[in-house]
């Protein structure tokens, strides 16, 4: 038994001692998974032209902003600058932080934004979409059903990008060259 607990704990030694596979699975399993879902959202939040972000489309209020919007008859000349500058800023959102996730650039504050992003459109789909009262789209823990759009798929998302904020973004990324690189300031560790 003894023989069998020194190898499991060798095994168990090695696997953690191999720090680039958990952010390198991350920032993948965020690209293959998540990273074309923000961006085909962020797309539907672009008005007409060049200068589409600094005019969004109707549906760019109607997705953040719903129950105000639908105040207003969708008018969104009758919203102020408030609603503009978040509708602007979260679609800038979508675009940038997968971006700078999947390019490893300023990983760890990318993936807190995004979590922070998720966050509030939770609870926009909730609240402001209705979701509240579907106990489907909320989901439960711990009831065998692992398809609650918010509590279980939003949890799993959430896992990958604390792994990111905890871990960084692995060796294959340009925070790596830049901590690595010829202009990278040594780093002093403790002993």
């Amino acid at each position: 038994m003894t023989r069998a607990l020194t190898l499991y704990h060798d095994l168990t030694a090695r696997l953690e001692a191999v720090d680039w596979l958990l952010p390198t699975l991350a920032r993948f399993l965020f690209g293959a998974v998540l990273a074309g879902y923000f961006w085909a959202s962020g797309l539907t939040k672009l008005g007409d032209g060049p200068l589409g972000l600094f005019m969004p489309s109707t549906g760019a209020y109607a997705q953040i902003w719903p129950r105000v919007f639908e105040s207003v008859g969708y008018d969104s000349d009758q919203l102020g600058l408030h609603h503009w500058a978040v509708v602007v800023a979260g679609t800038v959102a979508e675009f940038a932080l997968p971006a700078l996730i999947l390019l490893g650039l300023m990983t760890r504050l990318a993936a807190l934004g995004m979590i922070g992003f998720i966050t509030v459109q939770s609870l926009t789909d909730l609240y402001g979409h209705g979701g509240i009262e579907h106990a489907a789209t909320l989901g439960a823990w711990f009831d065998r059903l692992p398809d609650g759009a918010i509590l279980d798929q939003r949890a799993f998302w959430m896992l990958a990008l604390v792994t990111l904020v905890v871990k960084g973004a692995g060796p294959v990324s340009v925070d790596a060259v830049l901590r690595n690189g010829p202009l990278a300031r040594p780093v002093s560790r403790p002993q």
